[in-house]
């Protein structure tokens, strides 16, 4: 068990490495070619991609444990309808996102408390990105549709690719053009769209032997769609929560001035660095809870679970020693500006505690997706959501800035708990 856990993963991580890294090269990009101002721009304007992306993540979670159950029973025209369904649907969304990126893009710049210089350049950054967006939704699908097949490897190229197009062009389009700033947003435009022709390529090498089961006419059902929009639509609302907890450690931080503001979008990249190696395990845990589900192999499902979470675990405590040994040192990589750096020795702390605690949340939330128990996941983002929220407002007071990270801190720790709680009663064969 341990050999295909780990065979499923280690293609997920050297995806995952590459995922901060684009972050990181943009936010280093506009720190050394610009001021505070300037990479607040961009945690401004990727804070708003964050708001549509994450919200539409259900495109991939609804696809890949839908794929994977039907991989489990040997279904080909299983295997194919969700697929057909996810793309169907991020074409939609993405019409009606192109439509309204005008008035989005204000409204919520309105209720960001940022100085009008930043939402100048944050909004010159969205215009220019928001042309990727129908490729990123499709590519949602086409991730979630390779996790199911068990083929985290096409994962793997099709992600690798897209990171690394995207930092080399954001770096010669800002650094080497007359585009500067803009060229940041568009290097990410170039990414996607040839992600997107990846993707194609590879399902049309590995899997022309499914296109003779691909049913328009069985795929879009009222029945198959109706289960198809009940189980993402608590995905959505999972999603949703996410977001008022990733955008809402930005939106609060704006708060605290610009110096903090740059230095809270280092803390999250840093915070969500350990995230992206623990992922690639709760793919694999993904991918095998709807296979062995879709088999009906309980003491097969009983094992990996035991595994992958050992693994969590011990990803959880490297990350914690890492952060220990050259916090500080990692913080120099974001930003050259030295008020971000003098900030960030009175937050490094929170490194040390979180990816232990959090380790947990993002197994579960990789065994619950392959399950499709999409409602208990709803329910434990919605309590960490709201305890999120409160423990900001009430500690505020006493604690200023460090009440945010406090409240961050609360909310993976209720993530964690209700998960763990209610696994029994929530995936079939672990009670």
């Amino acid at each position: 068990m341990n050999s295909q856990v780990v065979r499923l993963a280690v293609p997920s991580i050297i995806a995952s490495i590459t995922v901060p890294f684009v972050g990181i090269v943009d936010l280093a990009i506009a720190g050394h070619i610009g001021d505070a101002l300037t990479m607040s721009g961009v945690v401004i304007g990727t804070m708003l991609f964050d708001l549509i992306y994450w919200n539409m993540g259900f495109l991939r979670v609804g696809t890949a444990g839908l794929t994977a159950q039907a991989f489990g029973r040997k279904d080909h025209a299983g295997m194919t309808q969700p697929l057909l369904q996810g793309v169907v649907t991020a074409a939609a969304m993405a019409l009606l996102l192109l439509a309204l990126q005008w008035p989005l893009v204000k409204l919520i710049l309105h209720l960001l408390n940022c100085t009008p210089d930043v939402q100048a350049m944050a909004s010159r950054y969205y215009y220019i990105r928001i042309w990727a967006l129908p490729a990123t939704l499709q590519l949602f699908v086409m991730r979630g549709w390779f996790i199911g097949m068990q083929n985290t490897r096409f994962q793997m190229i099709v992600d690798v690719c897209v990171n690394l197009i995207n930092i080399s062009a954001s770096f010669l389009l800002a650094v080497y053009t007359p585009l500067a700033f803009n060229g940041i947003a568009l290097g990410t435009v170039v990414a996607q769209w040839s992600g997107l022709a990846i993707a194609l390529a590879l399902f049309a090498t590995r899997y022309r032997h499914l296109i003779p089961y691909i049913s328009w006419r069985d795929s879009l059902t009222r029945e198959k769609l109706r289960f198809f929009f009940r189980l993402n639509g608590d995905n959505f609302v999972r999603s949703v929560m996410m977001q008022v907890i990733y955008c809402g450690f930005t939106f609060f931080a704006t708060d605290f001035g610009e110096v903090q503001l740059a230095l809270s979008a280092v803390m999250m990249k840093m915070l969500l660095l350990f995230s992206f190696f623990v992922d690639g395990f709760a793919f694999a845990g993904e991918a095998l809870t709807g296979r062995f589900i879709g088999e009906r192999e309980p003491k097969k499902l009983q094992q990996m679970v035991r595994v992958v979470m050992l693994w969590g675990v011990a990803i959880g405590l490297v990350f914690t020693m890492g952060y220990m040994v050259a916090g500080q040192w990692t913080v120099a990589l974001f930003t050259g500006d030295e008020a971000v750096i003098e900030a960030s020795h009175d937050f490094l702390f929170w490194l040390y505690l979180m990816p232990v605690i959090s380790c947990l949340a993002f197994i579960w939330d990789g065994i619950y997706i392959g399950a499709t128990a999409s409602a208990p996941m709803r329910n434990a983002m919605i309590a960490a959501a709201c305890l999120f929220v409160a423990s900001f407002y009430v500690l505020r007071p006493w604690l200023g800035i460090q009440a945010l990270y406090c409240a961050y801190f609360v909310h993976l720790l209720v993530r964690s708990s209700f998960l763990t709680i209610t696994s029994r009663r929530s995936i079939p064969y672990l009670a």
